[in-house]
């Protein structure tokens, strides 16, 4: 099987605001997610109705968000392309870079935890068995065990996808990437409240910045047995602790 990758409109009270190419499965989760890691809306009420259709050139997701929320689309909208690479949507200068994102909490989990959620990742990605060409993004509960995944051609449409399905619930555990860490997957997990991020490839300079300024707990190179641990500000994963590898 051939990964299906598709043009998909974003449309927000009328305005075209983005066109990603991405996997269109999941599209009124992932127009949630992206509607709250653009800080487009606040919470998943703040999105009024998703509308997701197929047209001969590419999908449509047509999103109308609550009143209070409007201004910021006319302040910021306009087109563009985006891809599976590494993005900001709807940011017109370098300073807008800046955006607040919430400090995370501490972590709940162990490396163990960590370790059985590895094991159990692959039995959770139907797209990547058939396809080999997807990333995932899933949600795991203090235990390691795995309660929401999803998967995208792009790693950050996966992510959006897991931001907007788990909207309003909290994450117990971690967040869990099979991708590297850019700043944008960060600044996405932070939007989504979790206290951990871990990824299987390396991490990007931005990224760590951006965890530490935030106190996000993060891992990366993820193996079955080993981890590189690149921010611990509550030292849970420091040899010696109690969830220490």
């Amino acid at each position: 099987m051939i990964a299906v990758e598709a043009p998909v409109s974003i449309e927000v009270d009328g305005l075209g605001y983005a066109v990603m190419m991405m996997t269109p499965v999941d599209l009124a989760a992932f127009a949630t997610g992206f509607m709250l890691t653009e800080r487009l809306a606040d919470n998943a009420a703040d999105v009024i109705d998703v509308d997701p259709f197929e047209t001969a050139d590419g999908w449509i997701v047509r999103i109308a968000l609550a009143d209070h929320c409007r201004g910021r689309i006319y302040d910021r909208v306009r087109h563009r392309t985006s891809d599976t690479s590494c993005g900001l949507c709807g940011i017109a200068g370098l300073e807008q870079l800046r955006r607040p994102a919430p400090v995370a909490p501490p972590p709940r989990t162990t490396s163990a935890a960590l370790f059985a959620a590895l094991g159990a990742v692959r039995d959770h990605q139907p797209l990547n068995a058939s396809t080999g060409a997807t990333h995932a993004a899933v949600a795991c509960d203090a235990e390691g065990q795995i309660v929401a995944a999803y998967e995208d051609v792009g790693r950050h449409n996966a992510l959006d996808k897991l931001v907007g399905g788990l909207a309003g619930t909290p994450i117990d555990g971690f967040i869990l990437v099979t991708s590297r860490i850019s700043f944008e997957m960060v600044d996405k997990a932070l939007i989504a409240g979790a206290s951990l991020l871990v990824g299987v490839s390396a991490p990007t300079t931005l990224a760590i910045d951006h965890a530490v300024a935030h106190g996000l707990t993060l891992i990366a190179l993820a193996r079955g047995d080993a981890m590189l641990v690149v921010n611990d500000p509550w030292k849970l994963f420091t040899a010696g602790s109690e969830g220490g590898t």
